[in-house]
């Protein structure tokens, strides 16, 4: 885990029809706060309104400066989707993305009135999204491509200078490692992420996040094979020595969902919460 970037503005237009306004949510976990992202210009689309904060749901509606007619959420963890119903109750608009799955801390609030699936658009006279399914940070984690420039809301599954934290059971490093492969090969313009500053070189952002977390798993298999039979908890200070003690509880949830990966992949096994090398053995 890294630190985020510089402080951002409030409110950035970022390009005509595309705008983002910072959710006033700064912290270890969000960095500079939750990005909200406004499309469109006589007709508005508002992804991501973040948590039910009063003053950022009317910040939305004042720099909407037009009817908001759909709320989109890249998935239900409490930083991004709370605000999404308050904000549907006040402007009328039919609210889109997926349920909250069951585990980790969720947003059950979130009630969408259509459901969106990999490929599935919201066409409007003036912009085309296309959701993306993206499992991995979340299960329900939906990324937005926006037609006509090419860019993507990211959400949590890439954002700028830091890395996210992956845990399970709702988290898959598997499956969010596959989603990063899938995003790379789309070629997008620009990302547009959950927390930090846009992102104008897409292939590099993303081929970082994969070369970390394929050399966090090359450590952990290392640790698992030099230190046997060790629980996740016991296996972190080997594993994380390059983070602070305070976050090794952030750590082992991110250790475990590398430990699950591997274990899908035929490289470890595991008996009741101990992790040892699969040496073809048994």
């Amino acid at each position: 885990m890294t630190a985020f970037g510089p402080e951002l503005p409030e409110f950035a237009e970022l390009a005509p029809g595309i705008r983002r306004l910072l959710a006033p949510n700064p912290s270890m976990m969000t960095g500079p706060g939750t990005n909200t992202y406004l499309f469109g210009v006589s007709e508005i689309a508002v992804i991501d309104p973040g948590p039910e904060i009063d003053s950022h749901i009317d910040g939305i509606m004042e720099a909407a400066g037009a009817p908001i007619r759909w709320v989109l959420v890249t998935h239900t963890h409490p930083d991004h989707s709370p605000a999404a119903m308050p904000l549907a109750v006040r402007t009328g608009a039919e609210v889109l993305g997926l349920p909250a799955p069951e585990h980790g801390p969720q947003d059950s609030s979130f009630r969408p009135t259509r459901l969106l699936h990999d490929g599935d658009t919201l066409e409007t006279g003036e912009f085309t999204l296309e959701a993306v399914h993206t499992p991995g940070h979340a299960s329900n984690h939906l990324c937005y491509r926006h037609a006509g420039t090419n860019w993507l809301v990211t959400g949590d599954h890439v954002i700028d200078g830091s890395t996210v934290v992956i845990n399970p059971p709702d988290g898959d490093m598997k499956q969010y490692v596959e989603s990063l492969q899938r995003l790379r090969a789309m070629h997008c313009e620009a990302l547009l992420p959950g927390h930090g500053e846009r992102i104008d070189d897409p292939g590099r952002a993303i081929d970082w996040i994969i070369e970390h977390r394929l050399l966090r798993e090359s450590r952990v298999l290392a640790a698992v094979q030099q230190h046997p039979r060790l629980t996740p908890h016991e296996l972190v200070p080997y594993v994380y020595q390059d983070v602070s003690a305070h976050l090794f509880r952030l750590a082992e949830r991110s250790l475990l969902a590398h430990l699950l990966k591997l274990e899908q992949d035929g490289a470890v096994l595991r008996h009741q919460d101990a992790w040892f090398a699969d040496d073809g053995h048994g």
